[in-house]
């Protein structure tokens, strides 16, 4: 029987198809032993159901096949058409209690909600950017968010790429990845290969106080650390003002605060932190054999994984 939601736990790599490139990848990572927050995937098959059993894919592929990719104007206009039909379409009963029943099951407050395309992250393409994340979502919200990761699929950003990777006459489908919120003190990124210098023994950490989202869109300067592989010497530790970060609002979503004065130029992790963060990200590039782009989540207690993906520049 094809599954409308997967937990971490039945995912691996070879899910891609009904999981996404991000969900797959979680799977992996929880399979490997990498602290990684419990969550499940609303698979790829829900989104293909939803939209037979409302009739939307006849709609959307056909405006799709007169899409003049060209005209900015037009990709704009389409692209909020193709989001509103989705937005605006219930999710039939039998999968909207299936997605509830396996939030409940997670037993969370809040959930991070990502789009993950079935298409995304591979060695031709990573949709990373492309789709849509909402943060600090409770269950009353859950299902708006769902759709929404859905139609972010038709984003005007979404259909350039589409149409840039020649994937425009190829079947794209988008799973969303439900997994429980980590309230970050700080957050960032890392590059097991540094992707300036591609050298293979250097490792660089991007920091920053508060939720990920703050570095990820480019809103501040993190701070960046960067680690010879080799002897676990920390080669360069560059530590940047913040004057702003992101943090939950109550009671959902999230909002941007100023940073406390005392903390403004204050570097995000000591070197104990920095070389427990190392250890984790070694591991996952050796369980990969691959360079890795990773997003991870400190509480002031442990390192959280929330994604990796290959460097696909390399």
């Amino acid at each position: 029987m094809e599954k409308i939601t997967l937990p971490f736990s039945q995912i691996d790599i070879s899910s891609v198809p009904d999981a996404g490139g991000k969900g797959a990848n979680l799977g992996e990572l929880t399979k490997a032993g990498i602290p990684v927050p419990p969550g499940f995937v609303v698979t790829a098959t829900a989104f293909k159901k939803y939209l037979e059993l409302s009739d939307l894919d006849v709609e959307l592929d056909a405006i799709l096949d007169e899409l003049k990719i060209e005209d900015v104007s037009s990709v704009e206009r389409e692209s909020r058409k193709m989001r509103s039909l989705i937005q605006r379409e219930k999710i039939p009963e039998a999968i909207s209690q299936e997605i509830k029943t396996a939030f409940r099951h997670l037993r969370a407050k809040y959930v991070a909600v990502r789009s993950s395309a079935t298409a995304e992250d591979s060695k031709v393409a990573s949709w990373a950017g492309e789709l849509e994340t909402y943060l600090f979502i409770t269950d009353k919200e859950l299902l708006a968010a769902v759709r929404k990761c859905w139609s972010s699929l038709y984003t005007p950003r979404a259909l350039f790429y589409r149409f840039e990777k020649k994937l425009h006459n190829k079947m794209i489908r988008v799973a969303v990845v439900v997994q429980k919120m980590i309230n970050a003190k700080v957050s960032g990124i890392a590059f097991t290969t540094h992707p300036v210098t591609r050298d293979p023994n250097q490792l660089i950490i991007e920091a920053g106080w508060g939720l990920g989202e703050a570095i990820v869109s480019g809103q501040i300067t993190p701070d960046a650390y960067v680690l010879d592989k080799a002897d676990n010497t920390l080669i360069d530790v560059n530590v940047n003002r913040q004057e702003m970060m992101i943090v939950p609002a109550v009671p959902k979503g999230t909002k941007k605060v100023s940073v406390p004065r005392a903390k403004q130029e204050k570097q995000k992790l000591t070197k104990s932190q920095i070389l427990t963060l190392v250890d984790i990200l070694r591991r996952i590039e050796k369980y990969y054999g691959s360079p890795q782009d990773i997003e991870w989540a400190f509480n002031g207690q442990n390192f959280y994984i929330v994604q990796t993906r290959p460097i696909t520049t390399l």
